[in-house]
Order: structure tokens, then sequence, then C-alpha cells
């Protein structure tokens, strides 16, 4: 579906907004503005990361953005990030989304004359601004709180079962994000350079720069994260290993007096002593009391 969002004479530049985009959909455009098949190609494409191309008589950029609701359990691109594709010059903007964009709804319903719609460059680096903002509100809203409830359980919960399904979830959407991310600089940089600087690049390069840090300091803590719950883990399992150890060390010399005197060898004068039951039962008894002082001086109990 095409809109006109903003027209000639009323403004100084084109904004024309696609929903769902289709071939023909470009048919006029194509025309209308120079644009060239590949940019076209790249814009109907699905998966591609976010970049810039430099043509003739526009540009191309291609945005990711975080969508409002996150799944838990989602881990690849498509799933983590919304796409918005952009070709823009002084003249003209033509946006193209698959659904609708929280970010980009926000912007299209401001006031005309707001100073963000004044220029297609204004418009472009909100635009930019906005997307690399969802990223930026999803680790300060979302990925803080659970970060935080997971290290509660880490440290203070004996049941962690689901916990490490939840956090490999976490893990895999953050590596995906910095890999966005990465490839955002690019497009940072390219609108910091002389010819496109204008107020708003220092903001938008001091946002990326922002975002980048909490993401790269977020990994970093869910790598810590899980390196704890291994320790913990670790030493979990050998607690079990010695509380069954410190079991078999009282019970192996019982099993051997069991195993002696229950051969039945008719050799056996101990078997037809009168006191013989009593006085195996107090040997087994005294054998266990001495292990457990001796476990006591080693402060192993």
């Amino acid at each position: 579906m095409i809109a006109i969002i903003l027209s000639v004479p009323e403004h100084q530049f084109e904004w024309v907004d696609i929903t769902n985009p289709k071939q023909e959909d470009f048919t006029e455009l194509k025309k209308k503005y120079g644009l060239k098949d590949v940019s076209i190609k790249d814009c109907l494409e699905v998966g591609h990361l976010p970049k810039i191309e430099e043509f003739d008589n526009y540009h191309f950029l291609i945005l990711r953005a975080i969508p409002p609701i996150l799944k838990a359990e989602s881990d690849k691109l498509p799933e983590i990030t919304e796409r918005v594709s952009i070709f823009y010059s002084e003249n003209f903007i033509v946006t193209v989304h698959r659904n609708e964009i929280e970010f980009l709804e926000k912007i299209k319903s401001k006031d005309k004359n707001d100073k963000k719609l004044a220029s297609s460059k204004s418009l472009v680096n909100s635009l930019v601004s906005e997307a690399l903002w969802t990223f930026e509100k999803l680790a300060l809203d979302q990925l803080a709180t659970k970060l935080d409830y997971y290290e509660e359980i880490v440290f203070l919960h004996r049941r962690r079962k689901l916990f490490l399904k939840k956090l490999y979830y976490i893990k895999r959407q953050i590596d995906v994000i910095r890999i966005v991310l990465t490839l955002y600089k690019d497009i940072v940089d390219y609108f910091h350079m002389p010819q496109y600087q204008n107020i708003y690049t220092q903001d938008l390069r001091d946002l990326f720069t922002r975002t980048n840090t909490l993401y790269r300091n977020t990994g970093e803590n869910i790598a810590q994260l899980l390196s704890v719950y291994f320790n913990i883990e670790s030493n979990h399992t050998n607690e079990i290993m010695r509380t069954l150890t410190i079991i078999s060390v009282f019970f192996m010399p019982l099993t051997f007096i069991v195993g002696v005197y229950g051969m039945n060898f008719r050799n056996m004068p101990e078997l037809e002593w009168y006191y013989g039951y009593p006085a195996v039962l107090l040997a087994m008894v005294g054998l266990s009391a001495l292990i457990y002082f001796w476990f006591k001086r080693k402060d192993w109990l």
C-alpha cells in the first residue's frame, strides 16, 4: 500500500511510505525518482542487515529496529528486529516496510511543521535516531530487569533448569543485536561526514555510542552470569559427590565386617560365641564413631 505523507509544493520534499511492498509498487517511483533495480531488489528481499549505499541521484539506507513486543524465545534476525528501507535525496524520501513500524508511525503523526520534517536530511536523521533508540529502550526497560531477576535465581534459588534456556535466548538476542549495531556504525559515520553534518548528527553519534556500550556491558554481564552459574552448578555437584563419598567411607569398613562374618565357614569360633553378636555390633558402632571424629577433626563434616 502506497501513502503520500508529505508532498511538494507544501513541503520542500516529498515523502512516500509503502507498507507490504510489491514489485509493481515501484513502477512509477522508479521512473519518477530514478531508482536503481539493484536497490529495489535489496528493498524487497528479506534478511538484509543495516547499510547505506550512495547512488548518482539518491541514497539507499536499510535500518533495523526492535519491535515493541519481542518474543522471549526469538533468536533469529527477522524475529528480533524489524526492517525499514529508505530511498532519499534532497527532494524525496521513500520509506518501505512490511509491517506497521511503531517509531515510523510516531514520526508520520507529527505536525507537518515540525522541525524534524523540515528537510529530508532532518527526517532521515530522525528515523535513524528513533531506530537506534528502540535498541536502547530494550536494554534499559527489558533486558536489565530480566538479568536482575536471573541473577537472583542464580544466587538465591536452587531450581535453575528453566533459567538456562531463557538466558540462552537472551544471549542469542544480544549477539544478533550487537551484529546489527556494528553495521550501524557505518551509517552513523556516514552521516557524520562534513557534507552531511547538521544539528542532529552529534546526537545520533552519542546515541549510537551509548547504545553500543549498553549492549557490550550487557553481553559481558550475561557471560559472567553464565560463568557464575556453571561454577555454582559445579560446586553443587562436588558437594553431592563429597556427601556420597563420606557415606561410602562410613559403610566400607562396616560392609567388610559384615562380609567376613557372613561367609559361614565351620571353623569360625566367633559364630558360636555367646557375646559374638553384641561384640560385633559394638565394634561397628565404635568404628563409625572413630571415623566420624576423624572427619570432624579434618573439618570434612
